[in-house]
Order: C-alpha cells, then sequence, then structure tokens
C-alpha cells in the first residue's frame, strides 16, 4: 500500500451520537390568540451553526434553529432548538474539515431540528409548520465569502492608519 493510498483509507466520518441539545417553546398571547382566526402572523426565522472540539477527533456540532411568528409587535410564538450531535471526523484539515462542520454536519441534524420545531409548534396549538429544505453547502460559501470581504475591509482599513 502506498502513502497516497493509506492517507486515503485513514479519512473517514462517522455519527457517534445525535441528541437535543435545548429546546424552549413561548406563546405569550395563549390562550387568548386562539380566539382570535383573522391573524397572518410573519414568520422569522435564524439558522446558525456551531462546532467545538470534545477529545481527539470527536467533534460536536450544534445546529441552532429560531423561528418567531409576529403579528405586528406581539409575538405570538417563539421557538429555538439546539440539535447538536458527535462526529468522529478522522483525517480530514484545513478546509475540508471546515465544509464538514460548516455543511456537511449541519445538513446531517436538520432533518432532527425540523421534526422538533414542528412538533412543538403543533403541540403549541398553532397550525402546521414545515422549515423548507435548507442548502447548507450555499450557506456555508456565502459565510466564507462574508469572513474574505470583512478580512479585506480590515485589512485595507489598517493600512489607512
Amino acid at each position: 500500500m502506498t502513502d497516497e493510498n493509506k492517507d486515503e483509507t485513514e479519512k473517514h466520518i462517522s455519527i457517534t451520537k445525535i441528541y437535543l441539545k435545548d429546546f424552549s417553546f413561548e406563546s405569550p398571547q395563549a390562550p387568548t390568540i386562539f380566539s382570535s382566526t383573522d391573524w397572518k402572523p410573519k414568520t422569522n426565522l435564524n439558522l446558525r451553526s456551531s462546532h467545538s472540539s470534545v477529545t481527539g477527533d470527536l467533534h460536536e456540532v450544534v445546529l441552532t434553529i429560531t423561528v418567531e411568528a409576529k403579528e405586528g409587535d406581539s409575538t405570538i410564538f417563539l421557538v429555538e432548538v439546539q440539535q447538536a450531535g458527535l462526529f468522529d471526523v478522522v483525517g480530514y484539515g484545513g478546509d475540508d474539515f471546515n465544509a464538514i462542520v460548516g455543511s456537511f454536519c449541519p445538513n446531517i441534524l436538520f432533518p432532527y431540528a425540523r421534526e422538533s420545531v414542528a412538533g412543538i409548534i403543533q403541540k403549541g396549538g398553532f397550525p402546521e409548520f414545515v422549515l423548507q429544505p435548507i442548502n447548507f453547502d450555499a450557506l456555508y460559501q456565502q459565510s466564507l465569502l462574508q469572513a474574505t470581504k470583512t478580512a479585506e475591509t480590515e485589512a485595507t482599513g489598517s493600512e489607512k492608519h
């Protein structure tokens, strides 16, 4: 076996555990909101992910989804879920590793988070709420472009001083 083939076989990603790290649901207008049949709430979705090293090649990735429904200035419901996973990431470094924890892992966690969000909203007495699929690859690329622009802006700003 050549060194090149040896490096290839030593790369792997495995899911060790998927779990709910934190979950919050608020419905401050209940029960009076249920007497109104003519409300059309606007929903805001906030999505972010983070990762931290646990031990060795084991990494925790946390996908946080916040959904807020408002009618005017009043909050109808607010849901926040932190869906987490432990991933064994072996043999990847640099950009490959960053793409794994920034895109691949959140993509694995999303269906679990989506199910939790939909279930709790329905249990809260509200109509079915379905989060649309998210393109984590595109979001990751977007965050890389933003980081590059920020670094360029800071570099240009420090040159002027």
